[in-house]
């Protein structure tokens, strides 16, 4: 029993030193989580001070304009002000929590971001008093070559970094610490926003993509612009015909409900030279998918697609080309049938 007090003595320095670890790192995510805020401060004034105040004051743009291209920027602005003055302060746990409930700013503008870049091309198109005072401001020294484009996107990687830091920080505090707590709220929070703008903008491409897709193909008679419908990939694979005749090369475009053939129009057709006449529109939720060949590190390999009323064997000389393909269609299906 005369070691227990050693043993003890010896136990209390090694959460001692734990805690002194805690600190250190703690304190260090903390300085470049402020290093950091004042930068992101210093751009999003350039936007501020050099275009929103003024172009209030100058009355170039209507008010309606001016909250489409900025949004909630001047709020985002102010939430930030307030988040640097606590973290110079050494209010770490108070800072933090007053801004968590400012989160929810960036999903907004995330939602906005969008329509402000469609505007903001609109009135640089139309408005040649703003297209000039936009090329003059950009020239000022503290800009450094950056345009207002550039500068827009800047509370979204915000965002990103928050996520980061925070979590950082949560991790280096004592769970029994008075701040744990507001800490943790904060780090639910920013993961929560950070979430909903993944969304966003996981939904903005995959628009993008299926506009795409849907410009490629000739004529409206295939209509892929439908609520629900996500892009998945697309490639060129060889049809197997049922009777000995030759391969067909076809270009497949997958998505979340549909599989969809096509062949390439004629390259001397006047309009559509570059694009696709669509073949076959092939739905998911009745397919059954099979590997016939291409289990092992054979070359290349065939995937047999059964449909109710048809059989799809497709081919590619290239394994991993089949691999994937088999892989993304029964994910598909799976998902579709679940």
């Amino acid at each position: 029993m005369s070691g227990s007090p050693l043993l003890l003595m010896a136990g209390a320095d090694v959460v001692e030193e734990q805690r002194a670890r805690w600190e250190r790192k703690r304190s260090r995510t903390a300085k470049e989580l402020l290093e950091t805020e004042h930068k992101y401060l210093e751009q999003l004034d350039l936007v501020i001070t050099f275009f929103v105040t003024i172009l209030k004051a100058k009355g170039t743009l209507k008010p309606a304009v001016m909250e489409t291209i900025f949004g909630p920027l001047e709020s985002i602005y102010s939430a930030s002000q307030v988040l640097s003055l606590h973290l110079e302060r050494g209010n770490l746990g108070l800072g933090l929590e007053n801004f968590c409930q400012k989160l929810e700013l960036y999903g907004h503008y995330a939602e906005n971001l969008e329509q402000a870049n469609k505007t903001l091309k609109e009135q640089l198109r139309k408005n040649k008093s703003f297209r000039r005072f936009k090329k003059l401001q950009e020239t000022r020294p503290q800009f450094q070559g950056k345009k207002l484009e550039d500068l827009l996107p800047l509370p979204l990687q915000r965002l990103q970094q928050y996520k980061h830091f925070l979590r950082d920080l949560l991790e280096n505090t004592s769970p029994d610490s008075a701040e744990y707590q507001k800490l943790a709220k904060t780090v639910k929070s920013a993961s929560e926003v950070s979430q909903w703008v993944q969304d966003i903008v996981r939904k903005r491409e995959n628009s993008l993509q299926l506009l795409r897709v849907q410009k490629l193909l000739k004529g409206q008679k295939t209509q892929l612009l439908t609520a629900g419908r996500w892009y998945i990939r697309e490639g060129w694979l060889l049809v197997v015909p049922s009777k000995g005749k030759e391969l067909k090369r076809r270009m497949f475009f997958l998505f979340s409900d549909i599989f969809v053939a096509t062949k390439p129009c004629h390259p001397l057709h006047l309009l559509n030279s570059n694009k696709f006449a669509c073949t076959a529109v092939y739905p998911l939720h009745q397919c059954e998918v099979d590997k016939v060949f291409g289990h092992t590190q054979s070359q290349g390999g065939l995937l047999s697609l059964s449909f109710p009323h048809k059989t799809l064997l497709l081919m590619s000389s290239d394994q991993q080309d089949v691999n994937d393909w088999y892989q993304s269609l029964k994910a598909a299906v799976r998902r579709l049938k679940a």
